[in-house]
């Protein structure tokens, strides 16, 4: 279901305290900034804005423990793929077997050590925290409590959202595996399927995230 909302706002009679006071209650447009009052959706219903369309939010159908759950699951896919090795190559009677780390020891040895970093970072370090991120909101919300610095931790997974670039790396590893095809014997390993899983959960958490209702929570102290 889908609901429109028009813009129809108090008049600022009072030198901006009544905006101020009402501040909570107002939504602004991610796309052209039009601002409404907060809707209030039935589960699974979206609002959008009347000017350009876009998004304003939507009432997931399910709660906060289905993205517990897609996030416990991307946890420990995450940890199947930085354990269990990714590729195993074997190249003129010589086997070598690669991990999600040998590029970024490589890059390293070879004096990238920029690059070294950057690649880390997007796929390493970035979808990690924002897997751990999302458990240390979620789960005490759950339980209704709320940890210190919560919402902070919230505010930076959504910054850090785009850095957690998992799909481009998994891009790259099948793009060199085809490349490779004539000139080696390539074996998928057990850290390639579940990469793969860790792409789909990570996506589907993101997805079930209803960021709206989060917050409120997170204001109203649980």
């Amino acid at each position: 279901m889908m609901s429109h909302l028009t813009n129809n706002l108090p008049p600022d009679a009072g030198g901006g305290s009544v905006l101020q006071e009402q501040a909570h209650t107002l939504l602004a447009c991610p796309d052209c900034d039009l601002v409404f009052p907060l809707p209030c959706l039935s589960p699974g219903e979206k609002a959008r804005c009347v000017r350009c369309g876009a998004v304003l939010m939507e009432h997931q159908a399910h709660g906060i423990d289905y993205s517990i759950a897609l996030a416990l699951t991307s946890l420990v896919l995450f940890v199947l793929s930085n354990t269990f090795p990714l590729l195993k190559l074997q190249i003129a009677g010589r086997e070598q077997i690669g991990a999600f780390t040998t590029g970024v020891h490589a890059l390293y040895d070879q004096g990238f050590w920029e690059i070294a970093w950057l690649v880390l970072l997007v796929t390493i370090i970035a979808p990690l925290f924002r897997i751990i991120s999302v458990l240390y909101v979620l789960l005490p919300l759950w339980f209704g409590r709320r940890l210190l610095g919560a919402a902070r931790i919230f505010r930076w997974m959504e910054i850090l959202r785009p850095w957690a670039m998992s799909e481009v790396f998994m891009l790259g590893i099948l793009v060199a595996m085809v490349k490779l095809g004539d000139l080696a014997s390539i074996q998928p390993g057990v850290a390639l399927y579940s990469f793969g899983g860790l792409i789909l959960f990570m996506a589907a958490t993101d997805a079930s995230l209803d960021e709206h209702a989060i917050w409120m929570r997170l204001e109203d102290g649980a």
